[in-house]
């Protein structure tokens, strides 16, 4: 989580939302950050960024493995985690406004969607949210 909080810090320094997303599988790292704006991309989320890495990299879509981001997955991304049968999402704060992994609504743990995802909430979450908080104040000002 600690290379994830790098990278999300790397996202908030090109004006993006601070979000970093590390995926381990097969003993290889991948890494991504926010993206949306330096592209611009609205799918260019730290986590569709680390899968498409994974995907082309390991040659095949079902990529497996367990992925690190600073905050909770929106419908997209965790859409993606599932589609992607990634083993284990672990992230760092909640996301109270549109989060779909336990938050706001949950998809991972949905009876429609046809693979389990083991979810683990709240790593260091006071950090990962005071970079959010930080990005926001800034944006207002």
């Amino acid at each position: 989580m600690r290379r994830a909080i790098a990278l999300a810090a790397d996202a908030m320094a090109a004006g993006d939302v601070p979000i970093g997303a590390v995926l381990f599988v097969d003993g290889r790292v991948f890494e991504a950050r926010n993206e949306r704006e330096s592209r611009p991309d609205p799918t260019a989320h730290a986590e569709m960024l680390v899968l498409r890495a994974a995907a082309q990299a390991l040659g095949r879509w079902r990529i497996g493995g367990s992925l690190y981001v600073t905050k909770e997955p929106c419908p997209m991304c965790a859409g993606a985690l599932a589609g992607a049968r990634v083993e284990r999402l672990v992230y760092g704060c909640r996301d109270v406004k549109g989060g779909a992994a336990g938050s706001v609504i949950d998809i991972l743990a949905s009876a429609a969607v046809n693979h389990r995802v083991d979810v683990i909430d709240g790593v260091l979450a006071d950090e990962t949210a005071a970079q959010l908080r930080e990005f926001f104040a800034k944006k207002r000002r």
